[in-house]
């Protein structure tokens, strides 16, 4: 005779969604930590302020991903901008130092928040067509892109191996190529600080918080602010929307832009640049990799924000490690972490036919590294690319 509960259907575990939520985190945070802690120093940031700022941004990750999940159980989570922190990489210090940076970083988030207090300002972003927008994106990515073979002629010994071993990891586990490569780099890494003797002080792993008074520098406003906002909302936020809507699940937006938003203004005076709606990862926690059940899929944003908690614990020692790299071998690292975005992003802004006169100039204009009046190229790509389509493509028919 069968009892009561062996009829009945076994219910789905927690290994599902808990595991999944464990590999988002660390897919996130592995794949492209060292572009954020690239875009933090090229805009100022002393070792000990990048390492704040990572800190910082995983902290935010982990809380507002928690917060979000608990309130509306879905699998929603949150991300640093990663193409923000390649826009930094590419913008160079302000005329105000750091300071100017924070600043930036403090008026992005206040942005990201009005735009949840205020609908027309995401109506506005969006209204920007959506081909600048990567253009852009595209721009600024391509020098970090270019770090990986551009140090195959300076560190070869050191470089080829991490991308043979991205190669052969994109093949196989394709999400698994960029933190793979990282082992690599870090293994390289140990190898020569081993060689060279070199010892590291344990007090120095522990991660602590930096706090820098934001100044408000025009320049940095428009120069950085600006772009990194657009950039986030463009290439982050609004496509994490889709991906969320793509496996069924309707994205609080307003709550979810009022977390990032004050979340990014909360940690710039530590580093922070810029936190927003995963868009690639989130398909990590939100998709059937999570567990048949999909109204327990937010579980799995809930460990991945558990998970990024842990995470940050030991993101000094990371930084501490990374710091003791060999000129560009980081840089590589970050440059094989984005190419995959650049590829997207240049294939989004000369699919068009009617603008790629438009797309081209604002590609070379974010490549070019620009700057007139303390304003780095991204701003000046948007208005060149805004330019150029109101002069020459809004006079064409669409079927020219």
């Amino acid at each position: 005779m069968h009892t009561r509960s062996s009829l009945s259907p076994a219910r789905p575990g927690l290994h599902e969604p808990v595991l999944a939520g464990i590999v988002t985190a660390l897919v996130g945070f592995t794949s492209s930590f060292a572009v954020v802690l690239a875009g933090l120093r090229a805009t100022g940031a002393s070792p000990e302020q990048a390492a704040s700022g990572l800190l910082a941004l995983t902290l935010a990750m982990g809380l507002g991903i928690v917060l979000l999940a608990l309130r509306y159980r879905i699998p929603v989570t949150l991300a640093w901008s990663t193409p923000g922190a390649a826009l930094l990489a590419g913008a160079g210090i302000p005329s105000g130092g750091w300071p100017a940076a924070v600043g930036a970083f403090l008026v992005t988030g206040v942005l990201i928040a009005l735009t949840a207090a205020v609908p027309w300002l995401g109506r506005l972003v969006a209204r920007i067509p959506q081909h600048l927008a990567q253009a852009m994106l595209a721009g600024v990515l391509l020098p970090l892109c270019l770090a990986p073979f551009q140090s195959l002629g300076t560190i070869p010994l050191l470089v080829l191996p991490v991308i043979l071993v991205w190669l052969a990891a994109s093949a196989v586990a394709p999400k698994w190529s960029v933190p793979l490569a990282l082992v690599a780099a870090l293994t390289v890494i140990g190898v020569q600080l081993g060689l060279a003797g070199t010892t590291i002080d344990p007090s120095s792993l522990t991660p602590s918080l930096v706090f820098t008074v934001p100044v408000l520098d025009p320049a940095a406003v428009i120069g950085i602010a600006l772009p990194l906002y657009v950039v986030t909302m463009a290439s982050q936020n609004l496509p994490g929307v889709a991906v969320l809507s793509s496996f069924g699940y309707e994205t609080p937006w307003r709550p979810a832009l009022a977390v990032t938003g004050l979340g990014t203004a909360a940690v710039a005076p530590f580093g922070g640049h810029a936190v927003n709606l995963a868009a690639l990862s989130a398909a990590l926690s939100a998709g059937e990799g999570a567990g048949e059940d999909r109204d327990r899929r937010w579980i799995a944003a809930l460990t991945a924000g558990v998970s990024y908690l842990v995470l940050a614990a030991g993101s000094g020692a990371l930084v501490v490690v990374v710091g003791a790299a060999p000129p560009g071998l980081v840089e590589a690292v970050a440059g094989l972490a984005l190419i995959g975005t650049m590829a997207t992003a240049v294939t989004a802004a000369f699919h068009d036919v009617t603008g790629r006169m438009s797309g081209a100039v604002t590609f070379l204009l974010a490549a070019s590294g620009l700057s007139v009046l303390g304003i780095g190229g991204a701003f000046w790509a948007l208005v060149g690319g805004l330019l150029v389509r109101a002069a020459i493509e809004r006079r064409r028919s669409p079927r020219a």
